[in-house]
């Protein structure tokens, strides 16, 4: 291989790889963290089976978002739909509706004092986003909670 061939594919090699360094991800979101609030305002269960729960059951939940160290007033709302598979086990899918986007968010959820979804993907600023969302009941008379939101990308 002669010298200009060789410096031909070292500058065509060093272009590559300027070009492959400024091309940007997919995905809008990075390593993260947020802390909500919640506070629900509609709960509706759908009775679909025998009186009762049983499998096939759904609850429809609606939610609003807060971050009180911002604002007093919602930045957000959270739907859900769970729907019960065996005894309380439910499969539930969440819709996170924030001011950049939406997450969404997905698992089995057995007690609703505490419970981890994985989040499954988002729109917008949360495009292709995964982590995990927990949420802790603050108490059994209360319907406020906390929304944790641990993003990895």
């Amino acid at each position: 291989m002669s010298s200009t061939s060789r410096l031909l594919t070292v500058v065509a090699l060093l272009a590559g790889l300027v070009v492959y360094a400024s091309l940007e991800s997919s995905a809008a979101t990075g390593p993260g963290f947020i802390r909500i609030t919640d506070r629900q305002f509609r709960y509706t269960r759908v009775d679909v089976g025998p009186r009762g729960r049983s499998p096939g059951d759904q609850e429809i939940i609606s939610d609003l978002l807060f971050n009180k160290k911002i604002t007093s007033k919602p930045i957000g709302s959270a739907r859900f739909l769970c729907t019960f598979m065996a005894g309380i086990t439910r499969t539930c899918i969440a819709t996170i509706s924030l001011p950049r986007g939406e997450l969404v968010a997905s698992g089995t959820v057995r007690y609703r004092q505490f419970y981890d979804l994985a989040i499954v993907g988002g729109t917008r600023l949360y495009d292709d986003a995964r982590g995990t969302l927990t949420i802790i009941r603050g108490t059994r008379r209360t319907t406020r909670e906390l929304l944790y939101f641990r993003l990895t990308g």
